[in-house]
């Protein structure tokens, strides 16, 4: 009995079952289900007030002529349109399956958001049963003979939209399965992901900024530990979205502070405590508040989950080079946007994951972005993916000297350079011939300068200038400091 109640315990928490926004391949196609439906009632009507015969605002060679013209029509529509349908669902699981083991598993989302596919399916769907229908409605009952001129016209249009819109669809599934198209997609979503951050994190440096001194975050966290009343999570899932803003105003309003404990991307477990409230007498009232504003699924989102994103591209990489597949341009390829994804991200304004009111009160604690976790999600599977292979070591430690002038504190040039020491101590543990190592040890030497002395502006212009000439050995950029 103990155990029955736990099962229906389990089962009440539903939203763990959601789908990836987006990819959902049922509301698109019977969406346009629907309208045509909607279409098929419309143009019926319009037939009956016609009295089945042709309109006479149109040319005599646009009618279907007799019943059986129109059911000779309408039965060539039915098989063809059934039958394209059918490819194109096997099709499309043949184009996912290919993608899946060449891109990786974690990408079919990126896919399945796809909506010239959905839309193609709508309309090849919304085709064969607007057909069906009206196959079943045209014919003769007792002395009646009704032959739907409009509605059979309606259903060649929409035979010409789904095969041309069917010709886009290939042209689509063509470009989305080049490695070419799908790293820079990913790398878009990427920096929607961190413009949204840098969004959110203009807000709280201005709070920061005007903030009277008092407890630091890292304290207060500790108090809310310690002190705090537990909001328990409901369900296990991977949390997928923070909603910052209507958390901080609920709490500011009274006049509470909630410190979410797992960042988006991080799997919780139903019973673990997904926030702390102080006071602890305005954890009960504060509890729905907080589980609202956050949701909970199956999977990992790019939405708010940067880390994701990085472990995309690097999954591709890691797949690419590979001994079954050794592609090794599409790995050089991946290690060349994360390192411009990461330029993108340490430009931003460093936060502890508060936000404050005017006043300078802490309302809202949540785990911030720190590059001591982004930077090993970034390139650590690649590295050792390709320690037997110079091309990628050597691009590895390019890439971290190309990011040495951009990198705003000692954490992140710590972060880089431990990465440029581990590239180094990999390679040194396979054989390489000679003038491998002497590339190596050329690049490995300049990421090692430009990571441990300080560089000024102009010093840090003429490196990105070296290196966009590859000067790999630096040869060029002492010449001109």
């Amino acid at each position: 009995m103990l155990g029955f109640k736990r099962f229906k315990r389990f089962r009440r928490f539903s939203r763990v079952n959601r789908a990836v926004p987006g990819t959902n391949l049922v509301t698109v196609p019977f969406g346009f289900a629907g309208a045509v439906i909607v279409l098929l009632g419309a143009t019926l009507v319009l037939d009956g007030i016609l009295g089945g015969r042709p309109i006479i605002l149109l040319p005599h060679w646009l009618t279907v002529g007799s019943l059986e013209d129109a059911q000779s029509i309408l039965s060539a529509i039915l098989s063809t349109v059934s039958t394209v349908l059918a490819l194109i669902f096997s099709v499309t699981l043949l184009v996912f399956s290919t993608a899946s083991s060449q891109f990786g598993p974690r990408l079919m989302p990126h896919f399945l958001r796809d909506r010239t596919m959905q839309i193609t399916l709508g309309l090849f769907l919304a085709t064969f049963l607007h057909s069906l229908l009206t196959f079943a409605v045209a014919g003769q009952r007792g002395d009646q003979l009704f032959v739907p001129q409009l509605t059979v016209l309606t259903d060649i249009a929409l035979v010409l939209a789904s095969f041309g819109y069917l010709v886009v669809y290939n042209n689509r599934v063509a470009q989305a399965i080049q490695t070419n198209n799908v790293i820079p997609q990913i790398v878009e979503n990427l920096y929607a992901a961190i413009s949204e951050l840098a969004d959110s994190q203009a807000s709280v440096t201005r709070d920061v900024s005007s903030a009277a001194a008092g407890e630091t975050a890292e304290a207060l966290r500790d108090r809310c530990v310690a002190d705090a009343a537990p909001v328990l999570a409901v369900t296990s899932g991977y949390m997928q979205r923070i909603d910052h803003k209507r958390l901080f105003h609920t709490a500011a309003q009274r006049e509470a502070l909630v410190c979410v404990t797992f960042r988006p991307g991080q799997f919780m477990l139903e019973g673990e405590a997904l926030a702390y409230v102080l006071p602890a007498t305005r954890g009960a009232e504060l509890a729905a508040a907080i589980r609202g504003a956050v949701m909970i699924g199956q999977h990992r989102t790019l939405e708010q989950d940067i880390e994701f994103a990085f472990a995309q591209l690097s999954e591709i990489a890691i797949r690419a080079l590979s001994p079954a597949v050794n592609d090794t341009y599409t790995g050089l390829i991946c290690i060349d946007w994360l390192g411009d994804a990461l330029r993108m991200l340490v430009a931003l304004p460093m936060s502890d994951g508060a936000w404050r009111t005017d006043r300078g009160e802490v309302r809202l604690l949540f785990p911030p972005v720190r590059m001591a976790r982004i930077v090993p999600a970034a390139f650590d599977l690649i590295r050792q993916a390709g320690a037997t292979n110079p091309a990628v070591i050597v691009r590895l430690l390019q890439t971290y000297g190309r990011l040495a002038p951009l990198l705003r504190n000692e954490e992140q040039r710590r972060v880089i350079l431990d990465q440029a020491e581990a590239a180094r101590e990999s390679m040194s543990l396979s054989p390489v011939v000679g003038l491998d190592r002497a590339s190596l040890d050329a690049a490995y030497r300049l990421a090692r300068e430009r990571l441990t002395v300080g560089l000024d502006s102009a010093l840090g212009q003429a490196v990105v200038q070296a290196v966009s000439e590859g000067d790999t050995g630096g040869t060029n950029l002492r010449a001109r400091t």
